[in-house]
């Protein structure tokens, strides 16, 4: 059984709030989604929304028209006789969605127009964009509700239509008002009438089942399905790409075009441009969900894997890992060293164990990274590698002037020191730091990202915990810190950055 998927990140998605897109931040996750994810089509844009969609169209059109993608993109267009179809014309489009009423309520009460106003409303632009050479879908705005409240009124809208020239008729829970029963129930009906006609289904995650409805309407003969990446949408968002696209291959059996491996790359992509962070527990491309932290758990894997399912993270072009704090326990801090290469007797094993406990009560994390230094500290000696280290420092902030920094560095045992101004105590802090670097040719790290935890409350003397997230010699990693206040939070993960580059 063979599945598309539109994706609407781009049109659907922007529509989370405080989220927009720029024209070329659109057009570089449009050919992402096309090109390297495989989805079947894109939504791109609502018409007539501003220049900056025109703009963004009209990149993504070109781009399509040239490769032989032109027919993947597709513009949501208006019941307002030909003005959509003239703007996505224009912006270079050639497959509109068209949105219609398909409840009773939102046509008279919205519109205050009868069904054969609205359907003649309908077939004028059908008609034209045929004459154009414009290809047509039709979304039936607030579908769910018109199956629940006015059967007939659906009934009726399509049967009218049926014979046009129509792609797809699309089959939107706009309020996320259905569950899996019904859905089920709904599209079964609607495949059922209209064994000739092709459905998409369109879900909306208000009660948290926009998945398993996706699922549902694929179990009822809906062949084409909507999704977002990272579940982008109004108010509770869409369904979420990820978790529609590992549901439908693992347990509905169906097949789909999209890569499986390049879905953490593109909810990165997407959490970049959108600013809305994917949560750490958010199925497949969440920071946490390939990582276990119970040390039963890794004793299990330890002894045949007895702790993982079908969702294999090398599928997702991840990995699988190992926490380490006060629940890790003997056999997850075991697999952290093998994959270190490091060996440990049973009595330094319960030393580090005992450690990393103790740093798991104070909410103190730690990485992969981290570990070499913790086993020397434990065992009472210092590795060669360890000789890079902040002396002192000097942070300062004044109304109306730049804030300033200026650090002391060892390294080898000589000393070195420089002063910046920045953006802010940091960024001063960072700038500082790289002068030195320069100053002795060493390379830098690009900083990829950076995210302070305070915990609620309100209690100032809270502990921070900052982590930051680096790439140094095509090597992406974590380090962390953990201070009350947030900028010595960040020096200290800065400066264990400065201690495991040394060795990669």
């Amino acid at each position: 059984m063979q599945i598309e998927i539109l994706d609407t990140t781009l049109r659907d998605g922007e529509q989370t709030s405080g989220v927009s897109f720029s024209p070329r931040e659109k057009f570089s996750m449009g050919r992402f989604l096309l090109d390297e994810l495989g989805v079947n089509r894109i939504e791109v844009a609502s018409a007539r929304v501003s220049d900056g969609e025109f703009e963004a169209v009209s990149l993504l059109t070109q781009w399509a028209a040239q490769s032989g993608r032109l027919d993947k993109i597709e513009v949501l267009g208006f019941v307002d006789g030909f003005q959509s179809l003239d703007w996505i014309e224009k912006a270079g489009g050639r497959v509109v969605n068209l949105l219609v009423k398909g409840s009773l309520r939102h046509l008279t009460e919205q519109l205050h127009h009868t069904p054969e106003q609205h359907i003649a409303d309908i077939e004028a632009i059908i008609n034209e964009a045929d004459r154009r050479g414009m290809h047509m879908n039709l979304y039936l705005e607030d579908w769910s509700n018109g199956m629940m409240h006015s059967q007939e009124y659906v009934y009726q809208i399509i049967d009218a239509l049926q014979n046009l020239p129509v792609g797809h008729f699309m089959l939107p829970d706009t309020l996320g008002i259905l569950n899996p029963f019904n859905t089920g129930e709904y599209c079964r009906k609607m495949v059922e009438r209209y064994p000739n006609l092709t459905f998409d289904f369109h879900a909306h995650n208000d009660y948290d089942l926009a998945v398993a409805n996706t699922m549902a309407a694929v179990q009822a003969g809906v062949r084409c399905v909507h999704a977002t990446v990272n579940g982008l949408g109004e108010r509770a968002g869409n369904a979420p790409m990820t978790s529609v696209v590992a549901c439908l291959h693992d347990q509905v059996g169906a097949s789909t075009l999209v890569r499986e491996d390049k879905i953490f790359s593109i909810s990165k992509l997407v959490e970049t441009y959108s600013g809305v962070r994917i949560p750490s527990n958010k199925p497949v491309i969440g920071d946490n969900v390939f990582t276990q932290v119970a040390g039963i758990h890794a004793d299990g894997d330890n002894k045949g894997l007895l702790y993982c399912n079908q969702l294999d993270p090398k599928r997702f072009g991840r990995e699988r890992e190992y926490a380490l704090g006060k629940n890790s326990g003997k056999a997850s801090i075991q697999k952290n060293l093998e994959t270190l290469g490091i060996t440990l007797d049973e009595e330094s094993m319960l030393k580090v164990t005992e450690r990393i406990t103790a740093l798991g009560d104070r909410k103190q994390l730690v990485t992969l990274e981290e570990l070499p230094y913790i086993v020397s500290d434990v065992l009472k000696h210092t590795p060669a590698e360890q000789h890079i280290k902040v002396v002192n420092y000097s942070l300062s902030s004044t109304c109306g002037l730049r804030p300033m920094a200026t650090v002391q560095l060892e390294i080898d045992g000589e000393l070195y020191e420089r002063s910046a101004s920045g953006d802010g105590q940091y960024n001063a802090f960072t700038k500082a730091l790289w002068k030195i670097y320069t100053q002795l040719g060493k390379p830098k790290p690009e900083l990829l990202d950076y995210m302070v935890v305070i915990p609620p409350g309100g209690q100032t003397d809270a502990l921070v915990h900052t982590t930051i997230t680096w790439r140094f010699a095509d090597h992406v990693f974590k380090t962390h810190g953990l201070d009350p206040d947030q900028t010595e939070a960040a020096i200290k993960a800065t400066v264990k950055m400065l201690n495991v580059i040394e060795n990669l």
